[in-house]
């Protein structure tokens, strides 16, 4: 596609595996106070009250909280009714690990080739301390990271990519939306974006498979890997 110029990165899920991580940290936490529980399903409700914290609310919806603050209150909340006798440092490390996570192994590489010939960007829910601590830990290089934290409207609204987009100097449709979520795709193609579809059968955990696509959604690009798509977009 001539025409793209620019890809807009969703991060969490697509860049990052969130999944293992914060499972991972639950669970050590868990082994340390001697405490059992279903440590996957801890974590994706987490995840599932973190994302609807930051996106959900009336049209006018202004947070005045990133998902740093997010993660902190919602862990607690989900502790408290799953009966998790975690502390006030065990919140604390929880919230810290997901500045520690993870990027799924073919995002690295690929990047750098799609690099070589578009404008790479992040377009995230995600704060910038935290997209700036997991992708040093990466190693992963952005041309520009567009944190929602500073749009003030948060994906899924159309504001977020719109934007994104006219901080590039680019027409929506010069920019192409990557993500693993058909949610975020189709926000993004109603407002002009070109889009890639990633699939993360993982996202979730082994054995919770990612939500469905909606009926009639259509990415431009649908692909099983980074490697994937850099092979498709340099061709």
């Amino acid at each position: 596609m001539p025409d793209i110029k620019a890809l807009t990165f969703d991060t969490g899920g697509t860049i990052l595996d969130w999944h293992s991580g914060v499972r991972a940290k639950l669970a050590g936490i868990g082994a340390r106070r001697g405490i059992d529980a279903d440590w996957a399903a801890v974590t994706n409700t987490y995840r599932r009250r973190s994302l609807a914290k930051m996106t959900g609310g009336a049209p006018d919806f202004e947070p005045d909280f990133n998902i740093d603050d997010v993660h902190r209150e919602q862990i607690e909340l989900v502790a408290r009714e799953h009966g998790l006798a975690f502390t006030d440092s065990d919140f604390k490390d929880v919230r810290d690990a997901w500045h520690a996570l993870d990027c799924w192994p073919d995002v690295p590489g690929a990047l750098v080739r799609l690099r070589e010939h578009y404008i790479v960007a992040s377009l995230t829910i995600l704060s910038f301390r935290l997209i700036v601590d997991t992708c040093k830990r990466a190693g992963i290089t952005w041309d520009a990271v567009f944190s929602c934290e500073a749009i003030g409207v948060y994906k899924m609204r159309p504001q977020a990519y719109r934007q994104a987009a006219a901080w590039l100097q680019l027409d929506p449709a010069e920019c192409m939306m990557v993500a693993a979520h058909p949610l975020d795709l189709l926000a993004a193609q109603k407002v002009g974006f070109r889009t890639a579809f990633v699939r993360r059968p993982l996202e979730w955990g082994a054995g919770t498979p990612p939500p469905e696509a909606p009926a009639g959604f259509i990415p431009d690009y649908d692909v099983s890997s980074f490697a994937e798509l850099a092979d498709a977009m340099s061709a």
